[in-house]
């Protein structure tokens, strides 16, 4: 069948639009000149942690503003590449247009994404927190593979990770891990991610070969902002600190400079031990805790304002996705219905499908209990 590039190219166009108006590619380009300007000032490096901010928030808003007109400028060149196609009746250039046009579709796509995240904190950077749950050894092997999945995944994008605490199983694995993904809106496009994860396979810890089912979780929250008034009292804390250790309990130094810090009137616990000081290791335990303490206020709320309109529901995030390599291979959202087969290309980072799909699903239901 012929493809209508005429519809699809006007869909495009359209989508862009949209995207172009959530953008607000004026104010963005406003941005980046006043980024401009501060960044070359002689004096920048005098502070080099407020230099590095400034030079990261600038490099971020050149890149999301030549997304949006590289896009637009694609856009241009399929439609001259078909106009090129037809006058010279050439099948290799309308087959180059078609590949092009398949290639469009998905990138603009996912830039229509981003249209949808505009909730409270969704242009935060993230913290996330894999758990490993039942199924033993096997549950802390998962934990592991999805805290690559997850690493692989912001790599594909050039987005900077920081992992800011792992905790290793003793036979093989991670019992918990916690990462930073430092880019804006990292926390609109992964919390669709949060809640049980489950996989299904043939145990290779299993001397018998059978079948397991296991479980990991995910938790991601927005962070904390210099902004935001979440104030701790230090009576509220417990401090714990203790020696810091890697696989197989192998000792990364011979200093207590792992720090735990338990928030007493919620019991939140946060553990952050990568960090080479104690000092550093409680800074960021406690931003993290903040983060923590910042989206549980916003569920509390959230909560009371829909026991009010008599419409409780249970969290939309629990056992989410499953995970299956065995009797067959797929990879499937419990929630949005997507699901595919390629599951080594899934577990290998490439979760824009899922991800994408998760958003729309997500505002979609909002819309409904609004």
């Amino acid at each position: 069948m012929a493809v209508d590039f005429e519809t699809e190219i006007k869909q495009l166009r359209t989508t862009m639009a949209s995207v172009r108006e959530v953008t607000d590619l004026e104010r963005l380009g406003a941005q980046i000149t006043d980024l401009e300007t501060e960044a070359s000032a002689p004096d920048l490096w005098d502070d080099v942690e407020r230099a590095q901010k400034l030079t990261s928030a600038l490099s971020r808003a050149k890149a999301e503003h030549d997304k949006v007109t590289g896009m637009d400028a694609r856009i241009g060149d399929l439609e001259a590449l078909v106009e090129l196609g037809r006058e010279e009746n050439d099948a290799e250039t309308m087959q180059e247009a078609e590949k092009e046009l398949t290639g469009l579709r998905k990138a603009v796509q996912l830039l229509e994404v981003r249209t949808l995240l505009n909730g409270e904190y969704d242009v935060r950077e993230a913290v996330v927190t894999i758990r490993s749950g039942a199924g033993g050894v096997d549950a802390a092997d998962f934990a592991e593979m999805l805290l690559r999945m997850y690493l692989r995944w912001a790599e594909r994008h050039d987005y900077p990770t920081s992992v800011l605490d792992t905790s290793y199983a003793e036979e093989a694995g991670l019992k918990s891990a916690t990462f930073e993904v430092k880019v804006p809106y990292a926390f609109g496009t992964l919390a669709v991610e949060a809640g049980t994860h489950r996989l299904v396979r043939i145990s290779p810890f299993d001397n018998q070969g059978r079948r397991q089912t296991s479980f990991a979780a995910v938790e991601v929250v927005p962070l904390i902002e210099s902004t935001d008034t979440i104030e701790i009292p230090e009576a509220d804390l417990k401090i714990d600190v203790f020696r810091s250790s890697g696989p197989g309990g192998q000792s990364v130094n011979t200093t207590d400079s792992a720090v735990r810090m338990t928030h007493l009137p919620t019991g939140t616990v946060v553990s952050m031990q990568n960090e080479k000081s104690q000092i550093q290791n409680r800074a960021a335990a406690l931003r993290v805790l903040q983060s923590r303490l910042l989206l549980l206020k916003k569920a509390e709320e959230d909560a009371a304002r829909k026991e009010m309109a008599g419409d409780v529901k249970a969290s939309w995030g629990d056992q989410m996705r499953s995970y299956v390599l065995h009797p067959y291979q797929m990879v499937k959202d419990l929630r949005t219905g997507h699901e595919v087969g390629s599951t080594a290309a899934v577990l290998d980072g490439d979760i824009d499908d899922f991800i994408d799909a998760g958003i729309r699903w997500k505002r979609s239901a909002d819309r409904q209990d609004a």
